[in-house]
Parts: structure tokens; C-alpha cells; sequence
């Protein structure tokens, strides 16, 4: 037998969603709308949480499908494709790229900060200094 894929299940939430509601709880929750999706998603993310905690590897694995498949529902609620969202994990996961020497254009050392203009912004020394004249501005 060959293994159900996350794909798998996508496409059966596409070919529910063209169902009717009278033998598709998918085609059900998509009439309902995107609120009622993702809520029912929330659900089932606290079920998942709770098995993580409190109950057993099965019921951790039961609620996990059903998370899935809550949100591909939610996905295709919105037009989303899990395409899109793995196209998406690709470019948050890519390999890092070596840094190259130097230092980015326009951004001062620390040791620069007190000879720098007081009229212009400089965020790095904001974040670390709150009372700078900068941070004054901003409060205004």
C-alpha cells in the first residue's frame, strides 16, 4: 500500500470542497466560512497541545492528522496552496549565505555613535539608549 501524503490530503480537500454539504463535512465547514475554518482550527491545535502533554504517542498522532487536515481546509478557504506555503518554508529555511568582511553601508559602529549627527535617526543606538535625542523625537 502506498503511503498517504500531506499532498494526498490536499487533493481530497479539493475534491470535497466541490462536494455537496450533504456528504462533505469539508464542503460543510468551507460554507461556513473562513471564521468558522479557522476556528475549528484553533481547536484542534489545543487538542494537539494537550496530547503532547497529557496523553499517549497514539492520540498525539490522531490529533495531528486532524490539525492537518483542519488546516489545508483553512488553505484552501483562503486560495492558499501547500505550494505556496512550502515554496514560502524554502526561502525561511534557506542555507545561510557566509557573510562577506566589512559592514553594511550607512550602519555606524558603536564607537561612532556619540560622533554622529544628533538630528539623524540611528535605530541600533536608539534600541540600547531610550533617552537618546532620537527616541525624543519619537515620544512626541
Amino acid at each position: 500500500m502506498a503511503a498517504f501524503t500531506i499532498h494526498d490530503l490536499e487533493k481530497r480537500v479539493q475534491d470535497r470542497a466541490q462536494a455537496s454539504a450533504d456528504v462533505s463535512y469539508t464542503r460543510k465547514l468551507l460554507d461556513r466560512g473562513v471564521i468558522h475554518c479557522a476556528k475549528k482550527l484553533g481547536e484542534e491545535a489545543v487538542e494537539a497541545a494537550i496530547a503532547a502533554i497529557a496523553e499517549n504517542r497514539d492520540r498525539m498522532i490522531g490529533e495531528t492528522a486532524d490539525l492537518l487536515y483542519h488546516l489545508l481546509v483553512v488553505l484552501h478557504a483562503r486560495g492558499i496552496t501547500l505550494e505556496e506555503v512550502e515554496a514560502e518554508l524554502g526561502r525561511a529555511h534557506a542555507p545561510v549565505r557566509p557573510r562577506r568582511e566589512g559592514r553594511a553601508q550607512g550602519r555606524l559602529r558603536r564607537s561612532e555613535w556619540s560622533s554622529a549627527p544628533k538630528t539623524t535617526c540611528r535605530p541600533i543606538a536608539c534600541s540600547r539608549a531610550p533617552s537618546g535625542p532620537c527616541c525624543a523625537r519619537m515620544r512626541q
